[in-house]
């Protein structure tokens, strides 16, 4: 058969491969065999595949999978495509890297409705699931014309005849006491929960336990299913309501006690969106769980008997005390305000009830001002639904001060529960300000989120540049940088990402007042329709000079100017917002002038583009100097 591969004579640029446009209105799967083959050992940077979902209407791919694992056979990956009612094409992208042996080469592309984890094996790809190899025991592949030994049954499931093909395991082999046979599907790439169903064969003269487990991408076992009858003789159909907000295996496991256990043969897995038992169970709508605070606590509340621990405020723009997390010019929590600053207070405040048995990742925003000792000040506990048993599973040892500072917990537990969060004052004289924003909870373990591939559009500099390159290298230059800028009274004291990232800046000491750096992103995809641009900016300093944005569309040698500052904003970081439109090819560049003096360092950082118009309003787009009432704190 053939095959097609990156051809390797082009050094560090890249192959890509793009599919005509198509549209599937229900879940697919694209099923892609592949092979990275490289006779190097290890590579600094080592050759790569990735695939991305171009939409319609967005100026960004999507990527969906990636991988540079090189290997001697060919491999299968496996990905869902939700249901979308959006044209689309597949892109596949070969990178060659620095390792001159390396070669990528494409096999078969498959795109089927329905969802990965369903098979009826019938297809010698087995639609990606694979048998964990054992010296002793394993799955095979039964049935068809192969009349050999091992080929138990007389009919598969899915063509009900003795040429259709099914998975079986058998016993025969047993050396030792508890052998494991495990048969694994591909990874869920999207959301999915519903009813996941399968038939299965089980002939045991000694006991044989058949399970199916959800294995999660940090290697936790969950048990979803268990045999209860001794025998079926006949294909009995099993059914097991099935949840994977994150990305998950399905293993089926038999454990054998000895050679003469029998076997258990397996077919037609398949999937439904609606679970099996008639649960009414709503799924967890984790976006009510969080809070920007904004407009008000969301679902968060405080006891009356507690009292006013935790008040919503919001302050001025100024140059003196930061504002919220959110945009800079909104609300945030803030403990310990003067009126309850008494020694030994706590402030409590109770977050939403979350339904047990789930991985969670908590991510939340605090900043202290005040305090000589930072640590116990904040911490956060988990208070199961009796209310008698509360853990402490977070607080904060040391931070930058009046820096809002990023902190993630996973957490799980078997009971319906609830996130406290709670400020403590330990003595009259040591009793700062604890401030609180935008805590969001999403489903999965905070390191398994971080192994998703990125946003596309986003970009917070923590990695490299993103689409970002500087028109030119020299004195007027953007930098990447973390911490405190090196001139006092101007610039980030740490980036609004997580507060101990990155950011991009430029230096006013190595300029000259009045001199341009230029930050250019690459060519973007026009689209018809409206385009937002967010990004957050930091304007501090007595000589602040001017940033602004313009767009460049291909083919006009002029730059329309989008948005602009001129001079001091604020010491926090604020949120700029711009709506656009281009259909053509075109560029996005940040523009900073330097002001009178050094202290004019200006930074920008979590550039996002997202498809459709913005979904609030910045008030103004074109602005200079102070406001008058620089640094009143509204209570």
């Amino acid at each position: 058969g053939h095959y097609i591969s990156v051809d390797t004579s082009y050094e560090g640029e890249k192959a890509v491969l793009s599919s005509p446009e198509l549209h599937t209105e229900e879940w697919s799967c694209v099923r892609l065999i592949y092979q990275i083959a490289t006779t190097s050992e290890t590579s600094p940077d080592p050759a790569r595949l990735n695939l991305y979902l171009r939409q319609e209407g967005e100026s960004f791919d999507r990527l969906l999978w990636s991988a540079k694992e090189p290997s001697d056979s060919w491999l299968i990956a496996s990905l869902d495509l939700t249901n979308s009612t959006k044209k689309y094409k597949i892109v596949l992208e070969g990178e060659m890297g620095q390792d001159k042996s390396a070669s990528i080469a494409i096999f078969e592309i498959k795109i089927t409705p329905g969802y990965c984890i369903e098979c009826d094996f019938e297809e010698n790809h087995l639609c990606g699931f694979v048998n964990r190899w054992n010296p002793n025991v394993n799955w095979f592949v039964g049935g068809g014309n192969i009349r050999n030994s091992q080929s138990i049954l007389p009919k598969d499931h899915t063509l009900n005849s003795e040429l259709g093909h099914y998975m079986y395991v058998d016993s025969v082999y047993v050396k030792h006491f508890q052998e494991v046979a495990q048969l694994i599907s591909p990874k869920t790439t999207a959301p999915m929960s519903g009813c996941l169903s399968f038939y299965y064969q089980l002939k045991q003269e000694s006991s044989i336990v058949f399970t199916v487990y959800l294995r999660d991408t940090s290697g936790f076992y969950e048990e979803i299913w268990k045999t209860d009858s001794a025998l079926s003789a006949d294909w009995a159909l099993a059914e097991v309501d099935f949840n994977a907000p994150y990305p998950m295996e399905v293993i089926f496991e038999v454990a054998f006690n000895s050679a003469k256990g029998g076997y258990v043969a397996l077919d037609d897995i398949s999937f439904s969106p609606v679970y099996c038992s008639n649960q009414t169970g709503t799924p967890f709508n984790h976006s009510e769980a969080g809070c920007n605070f904004e407009e008000d606590l969301c679902n968060f509340y405080q006891d009356p008997k507690d009292g006013p621990g935790w008040s919503r405020v919001k302050v001025k723009r100024n140059v003196y005390r930061a504002g919220d997390h959110t945009t800079g010019f909104g609300y945030y929590l803030l403990a310990n305000t003067k009126f309850t600053s008494q020694p030994g207070y706590i402030g409590r405040l109770y977050g939403p009830t979350l339904p047990g048995n789930l991985q969670f990742c908590l991510r939340f925003y605090y900043a202290l001002y005040g305090f000589f000792k930072m640590s116990g000040t904040l911490a956060v506990y988990i208070f199961e639904e009796n209310h008698v048993v509360q853990e402490k599973i977070w607080s904060v040892l040391d931070s930058p001060k009046g820096v809002w500072t990023q902190a993630e917990i996973s957490f799980k537990k078997p009971m319906p529960c609830k996130v406290v969060f709670v400020s403590w004052c330990k003595s009259f004289w040591d009793c700062g300000l604890v401030a609180l924003d935008d805590v969001s909870l999403s489903l999965g373990s905070c390191q398994a989120a971080d192994l998703l591939p990125p946003n596309p559009g986003e970009c917070t500099f923590e990695k490299d540049e993103c689409v970002f390159t500087q028109k030119k290298r020299g004195r007027g230059s953007w930098h990447r940088s973390r911490g405190p800028t090196p001139t006092s009274y101007t610039g980030p004291k740490g980036d609004h990402t997580t507060g101990v990232g990155y950011y991009m800046y430029i230096e006013a000491s190595n300029m000259v007042y009045g001199q341009r750096a230029y930050l250019v992103s690459r060519s973007l995809r026009g689209t018809s329709g409206k385009q937002c641009l967010t990004f957050f900016y930091h304007m501090y300093g007595a000589g602040t000079g001017l940033l602004s944005v313009y767009l460049k569309k291909e083919g006009d040698d002029e730059e329309i100017p989008l948005w602009r500052r001129t001079g001091e904003q604020s010491i926090s970081w604020l949120r700029g917002l711009i709506e656009y439109e281009s259909d053509r090819s075109y560029q996005i560049i940040f523009e900073a002038i330097r002001g009178v003096s050094i202290r004019s360092d200006t930074a920008i950082d979590d550039v996002l583009f997202q498809a459709g118009p913005c979904l609030e309003v910045e008030e103004i787009q074109f602005t200079s100097g102070y406001p008058d009432s620089l640094n009143e704190i509204e209570y």
